[in-house]
């Protein structure tokens, strides 16, 4: 069967030990390639769940560690212990582990057969001590893991589960990211700063700078014919301006847009990069600020940060990873005016150009208007409100003696009136659990203006890439006062701070 994050596995490793004999272990193994099987068929759970041989010495669970550790296509561990496996077998191989784990506290059978219980049995289900052993081992090796209780017939065990394995994959695709940076980032601007040795220690991002004459060069270099056919590709899937349409007076300008896209496309893939930047102040020979060809990279999933926002292109690609196959889009975001109507205020979320279109309510019309930044030409962008519904915002901070995201709990909804002077793409949102208390919030936690605003994944997701990526989250929603955020702040402060000394 299909997943939506095809080529990422989870392995399922079970727990026992040689103490109950060959038959009773073959009952261990038919079991829990059963339980592993039920998660795996489930459409709910998005990677492919692939069953381990059941573990039952301190050597094989080293071994089956280290190999996790070196297999690129396994994000991440599911353990669970079938019968009680003496946790000392166990500290080895966590101590070794460097994937993210899930300890999964379930049992074979669903309801006791209370009339005919007996030892062979008991022996046999005893995942209810077990697991507490297992439990007591990974708090005293110190791993850091998410716990799942509950049967995997449940629906809600399997898309926790799922959550996990989303947040995961994000993990694993972070460890091995490429970004490229097209120049600087805006002078004098401190968010977009940050420590790129210490971004990939932490999260194995690798960004690098080329000189934006590097990308110019494949840009102009690109065929004619190549350029013809993707504006018909953009004819056919946009509603088109009628004066960007072959023939029209504007038309030379849609087909410099295409050139754009073409290049950075070629240049992305050749170097292996899966997110980027560019900076308005820094256009080198581009005729255009990059619009539509960057909203279309961000729609087939590379991550962007504009004026040189390094971080906020790795978070979006981190996500886009995660929300594979979800319904919703992630985008680049920028909160950028309010509406402060008493009982009514609403957050204005828009960028120069740079809004993704999977996060567009019907089908986003290409348009060319001036800009007013950047001093280059009339640049294309696409067009359009942002789809109605509740989603996340997320920001990435460099606090310098660590990282910090933030996440603010939103409901996007429709424009409360028509937009007709305000040609780029836009989502207008009601932050939770209200405008003051979520702006108060923010910038109080120093995160960023610039953001991932996501309705494809949520909270959950968030929260377990933090717990794996061993960053401070913060969470901004329904429940939220600020006297209890600020408290937060200040034992998060203290954590972390201490933690450096661990």
């Amino acid at each position: 069967m299909s997943k939506p994050l095809e080529g990422r596995q989870v392995w399922f490793l079970t727990g026992s030990q040689g103490l109950y004999g060959e038959d009773t272990l073959s009952q261990v193994a038919e079991q829990s390639q059963r339980i592993a099987e039920t998660l795996d068929r489930d459409p709910a759970v998005a990677v492919e769940i692939v069953w381990r041989p059941v573990l039952t010495d301190a050597d094989a669970i080293r071994r089956a560690c280290l190999e996790a550790n070196s297999a690129d296509a396994c994000v991440g561990l599911i353990a669970w212990m079938h019968t009680f496996s003496p946790a000392k077998m166990w500290i080895a191989g966590l101590d070794a582990l460097r994937k993210p784990l899930l300890h999964l506290h379930t049992q074979a059978n669903v309801e006791l057969p209370w009339h005919s219980i007996d030892m062979d049995f008991m022996n046999l289900n005893q995942a209810a001590h077990g697991d507490r052993e297992f439990g007591y081992i990974q708090s005293r090796v110190g791993v850091a893991r998410k716990t799942v209780a509950g049967h995997v017939s449940d629906p809600d065990v399997a898309a926790r589960v799922s959550t996990w394995a989303r947040a995961a994959a994000g993990r694993a695709e972070l460890s091995g990211l490429k970004l490229a940076r097209f120049g600087d980032n805006m002078r004098d601007v401190a968010v977009t700063e940050g420590d790129k040795v210490e971004a990939q220690l932490r999260f194995g991002v690798s960004v690098n700078t080329y000189g934006v004459n590097d990308l110019v060069a494949v840009v102009d270099a690109t065929d004619d014919a190549d350029v013809t056919e993707l504006t018909k590709e953009y004819e056919d899937t946009y509603r088109l301006a009628p004066e960007l349409r072959a023939g029209a007076e504007r038309h030379e300008s849609l087909r410099y847009a295409a050139r754009i896209e073409l290049g950075l496309r070629g240049f992305l893939e050749q170097g292996g990069f899966k997110a980027f930047t560019t900076n308005f102040e820094d256009l080198g020979g581009l005729r255009q600020l990059p619009g539509l060809a960057v909203q279309r990279l961000m729609g087939d999933g590379y991550g962007f940060g504009g004026e040189g926002d390094w971080k906020t292109a790795t978070l979006l690609r981190t996500l886009k990873v995660t929300a594979g196959g979800l319904p919703g889009g992630t985008s680049f975001m920028e909160d950028y005016t309010y509406h402060l109507e008493h009982g009514r205020q609403l957050i204005l979320g828009a960028h120069m150009l740079e809004v993704c279109p999977s996060i567009a309510s019907g089908t986003p019309s290409c348009q060319i208007h001036p800009l007013g930044i950047g001093g280059r030409e009339d640049p294309v962008r696409l067009v359009f409100d942002a789809e109605p519904g509740p989603a996340v915002v997320v920001g990435l901070a460099d606090l310098g003696d660590r990282f910090r995201l933030v996440a603010n709990e939103v409901d996007v909804v429709p424009s409360p009136e028509p937009l007709p002077k305000l040609p780029v793409a836009r989502a207008v949102w009601k932050p939770r659990p209200d405008l003051r208390t979520s702006a108060e919030a923010w910038l109080t936690a120093g995160a960023p203006h610039h953001t991932v605003l996501s309705g494809a994944v949520g909270t959950d997701e968030i929260d377990d890439l933090a717990e794996m990526l061993g960053v401070e989250l913060l969470v901004i929603d329904a429940d939220t006062t600020m006297r209890r955020f600020t408290k937060e702040l200040r034992w998060n402060q203290a954590y972390h701070r201490l933690a450096q000394g661990f």
